[in-house]
């Protein structure tokens, strides 16, 4: 059975530095920006830059987030990285389990909206 419909939840994808990504995911949970981070260490990646094809190790941020932060994550994400031009790209999510996503939701609360958050202990 398939289940589409309009989630308020996107997978945002950010690629950074090894030794940043951490205090990337860390403050931006701090900041009730993300419900979640999984960091996928030691990516290569290829890319064009200053005309050339440049070669890069780094780590792959994976976040779960509201839809209603993307402007406030896509800001706060450029002035805490070291890129001059970082990654950033939101999917929407078109099925997810529902309870997981009551709780995503829930936790990326901006500060003082009044919403208290459960906490959680496992995803």
């Amino acid at each position: 059975m398939k289940i589409e419909r309009n989630s308020a939840l996107r997978l945002v994808c950010v690629t950074a530095p090894e030794k940043e990504a951490e205090h990337l995911a860390r403050t931006l949970l701090k900041d009730r920006l993300i419900a979640c981070a999984n960091l996928v260490p030691s990516i290569v990646s290829y890319y064009w830059w200053k005309n050339k094809i440049e070669r890069g190790h780094e780590t792959l941020l994976v976040m779960k987030a509201p839809k209603r932060n993307m402007k406030k994550l896509l800001a706060r994400m450029k002035k805490l990285h070291s890129y001059s031009v970082p990654e950033f790209i939101a999917l929407p999510v078109r099925e997810s389990n529902p309870d997981y996503e009551t709780w995503a939701l829930r936790e990326a609360r901006q500060k003082g909206d009044g919403k208290k958050g459960k906490q959680k202990g496992k995803k």
